[in-house]
């Protein structure tokens, strides 16, 4: 396969004249240039894109870091940014955390490597100077990781008020939260806006159960319930978790929602392919992931932003399990 000195060779000139060829980049004769174009398509010579990086110091890569692919919320999320980056002419280069900082760290050393232009972060990673020291522009997604960092969310605090709301006005009176982990923001956001609102009335029994995202979170589910038969509402931290729960609860010979109501999070396509459909919290999950490209391509661009930190509303989408 032919490289960039092969195309110089053939052509006669230096290896930086190639590259200013290839990249459009300072000043060369017509003559010349024809040199080079014709080595090129000689050679069949395909410009490495990671080659290229070094000579105009913008490997034109974006890199993404989301905790799961397996979460319809992250394939959601991604499709509106990579639409995005695709417009402004970039690629991604996309990696899963699985939440974990050792495989933080190993793409952190590939993105150096790759000299990417920017990163899209969704981490809970404390060692921010780690992604600072890349030196390029940031934006997190779905959490804000530092007051210095641009970030994209939604209102999770309202989200927690709206569910809380809604399984009052259904008259539910023993209500559990499934929330997510403590060492998520969005989980903690969503569980103090609901806590707030329902221990402002006293008659109402108010239970918290932390679950992991893992499969095995079903088993937790279905032995609190168990032991709960007295629970008339349930708002859960994830679509999934809800589904979860109506799955457990058919188990036990409980209805839904005759017997008690139930809300998710996210309004992912699981709500509607429920039986009962699944009342959730929507999140403008698309319009976040295309804020945050557009954000970061301020950014690159050395453009002003707005505002640091954005927060997108939520609303309540209402189907059968809480009528």
């Amino acid at each position: 396969m032919a490289n960039i000195k092969d195309v110089a060779k053939l052509a006669n000139v230096s290896v930086a004249t190639v590259s200013r060829v290839i990249n459009n980049k300072g000043y060369v004769n017509e003559h010349t240039k024809e040199l080079v174009m014709q080595a090129i398509k000689e050679l069949n010579y395909v410009p490495n894109e990671i080659a290229r990086s070094l000579y105009r110091k913008s490997s034109k890569i974006i890199g993404i870091i989301i905790p799961d692919l397996k979460n319809e919320f992250f394939n959601d999320m991604i499709s509106g940014v990579e639409e995005v980056i695709l417009q402004h002419g970039y690629k991604t280069m996309l990696c899963t955390s699985r939440e974990s900082l050792e495989r933080e760290k190993e793409y952190l050393q590939i993105f150096s490597t790759h000299k990417i232009d920017g990163l899209i972060l969704c981490s809970n990673s404390p060692d921010i100077a780690s992604y600072t020291n890349l030196d390029i522009p940031i934006v997190a997604l779905d959490r804000i990781i530092s007051k210095d960092i641009p970030s994209i969310t939604s209102d999770n605090y309202m989200g927690g008020i709206l569910a809380a709301n809604r399984l009052m006005v259904a008259n539910c009176v023993n209500i559990v939260q499934f929330r997510g982990p403590k060492t998520l923001s969005p989980a903690n956001e969503r569980s103090n806006g609901f806590l707030h609102t329902l221990h402002q009335h006293s008659n109402l029994n108010v239970h918290t159960v932390e679950l992991e995202f893992t499969p095995e979170s079903i088993t937790d589910i279905h032995n609190f319930l168990q032991a709960h038969p007295e629970i008339d509402g349930i708002f859960a931290a994830s679509d999934i978790i809800a589904a979860n729960c109506i799955r457990c609860l058919k188990k036990l010979g409980r209805d839904v929602p005759q017997n008690i109501k139930i809300i998710g999070y996210d309004n992912t396509s699981i709500c509607e392919f429920m039986d009962p459909t699944l009342s959730t919290i929507a999140q403008p999950i698309v319009s976040m992931g295309e804020i945050a490209a557009e954000t970061l391509f301020k950014l690159i661009n050395n453009e002003p932003i707005e505002q640091m930190h954005i927060s997108l509303p939520v609303r309540l989408i209402e189907r059968e399990s809480t009528k």
